[in-house]
């Protein structure tokens, strides 16, 4: 099991930083959510730890090592990613996505045999994806190819998964399911989780910690009720709300204030009903 560190990390593009003096830890057992409005730096954090990008400054250590003394393979055994604009062939089918993920395990030349199948099919298995495996690329609809990748990093087998908007495209019973997935993998596995979400509620029902981040850096980090209230939400978000407790888990909720003017409610439409009649 693996722990994942930022210290005094700053990142950006184009000698532009987006985030800065950034402090991270990820544990074992745990998903960490990485929450914030559109450009604050969640998808530049994943980009970072998956050496897509490096740091203008600041060191990265994965497993107590410096990722840039790792190489792409090593890094691969340790971690898998869930980009959210994924380049994928469009030629190839969906078994041949999932069975990407073996990739790291294979020598050179090597060929996948009866261990990789039965892998991939088993991680198609937990995402549902297995009525997909002979349909290609081009005939997917986005939620489709979102599960094919949550199945691939499943067949990678690492000990760390970063996740940049898993639940985009999903509707609301894959989001649950897929999450739930995520959710017992990290559990069950003891597996360090880091996701960058964009629905609050989501993160706070899932995530045991969250960093909300906004201009730059860190602004609030904790668990979902010391990160989601409504002065954060207001602060960061610009956004009217209210923050609930769940009334099952006890967890926050949030709803949005309609800022358009008040929309109609239940007391609004018994009022319309007797009135015309």
């Amino acid at each position: 099991m693996i722990t994942i560190e930022m210290h005094k990390v700053s990142l950006g593009y184009n000698r532009r930083a987006v985030l800065q003096d950034v402090d991270l830890r990820a544990k074992p057992g745990e998903i960490v959510g990485l929450i914030g409005p559109n450009g604050c730096g969640k998808s530049t954090m994943i980009r970072a730890l998956s050496r897509i990008i490096s740091p203008f400054s600041g060191r990265i250590l994965v497993d107590g090592q410096d990722i840039t003394r790792l190489s792409r393979q090593q890094l691969a055994h340790l971690i898998g990613v869930v980009p959210q604009m994924p380049l994928l062939p469009s030629a190839f089918t969906a078994f041949e996505i999932v069975l990407m993920g073996r990739n790291p395990h294979l020598g050179f030349l090597q060929y996948e045999g009866p261990k990789e199948i039965a892998i991939t099919w088993q991680a198609m298995e937990k995402t549902g994806t297995q009525s997909l495996a002979e349909r290609r690329v081009s005939e997917l609809s986005g939620g489709e190819i979102q599960g094919l990748l949550i199945a691939r990093v499943l067949a990678q087998e690492t000990k760390a998964i970063l996740l940049d908007e898993p639940t985009a495209n999903l509707d609301i019973g894959r989001q649950v399911e897929i999450l739930g997935l995520i959710r017992n993998l990290c559990s069950d596995k003891n597996m360090t989780v880091l996701a960058a979400l964009h629905d609050l509620n989501l993160a706070a029902q899932y995530c045991d910690r969250l960093i909300m981040l906004n201009e730059g850096r860190i602004y609030a980090e904790g668990t979902p009720w010391e990160v989601i209230n409504e002065r954060n939400i207001a602060e960061v978000y610009g956004a009217g709300n209210s923050v609930y407790s769940h009334p099952v888990n006890g967890l926050p909720c949030v709803l949005l204030k309609a800022d358009n003017g008040r929309l109609p409610g239940p007391a609004d439409i018994g009022k319309k009903d007797f009135n015309s009649g």
